[in-house]
């Protein structure tokens, strides 16, 4: 998401031939509304938004639990220190100011995509047995 609707265009089309799907929300609002209804694998946040800033987004999702399973980078103008600590204070991952070079970008979603949390393996009922797992 990013205040500029010409960033958001330039951004969406970077991501889809970097090979992501990316969604489009306008504000935080629109995002939080959107959120329960898809599956994400991880989320671009601008700081200036419209009806909701990127900061109340990220303190929203923080205090729901769903950022530990939402990998978060902000992506703003806004990159004084205050800024950039406030935004890993509140849980984002990564933190980058605009402007962007397009290979950096992209290969900050992608580590993103890749700190998705993978849930533990439920418990076996029954005997213990030996298993090998290749990772």
């Amino acid at each position: 998401m990013d205040d500029d609707p010409l960033i958001v265009e330039l951004l969406m089309t970077r991501l889809h031939f970097g090979g992501f799907e990316p969604l489009k929300c306008t504000d935080g609002v629109s995002l939080l509304e959107r959120l329960p209804h898809v599956r994400l694998d991880a989320l671009v946040l601008d700081v200036n938004m419209p009806r909701m800033d990127g900061f109340t987004v990220l303190s929203l999702l923080a205090q729901s639990g769903r950022l530990k399973r939402l990998p978060t980078m902000m992506l703003t103008a806004r990159n004084q220190a205050v800024d950039v600590d406030k935004a890993l204070s509140l849980g984002a991952m990564d933190f980058m100011a605009k402007p962007i070079q397009t290979d950096v970008f992209l290969r900050r979603i992608r580590r993103l995509c890749r700190r998705i949390p993978v849930p533990a393996p439920e418990p076996q009922q029954g005997p213990a047995e030996d298993h090998w797992v290749i990772d």
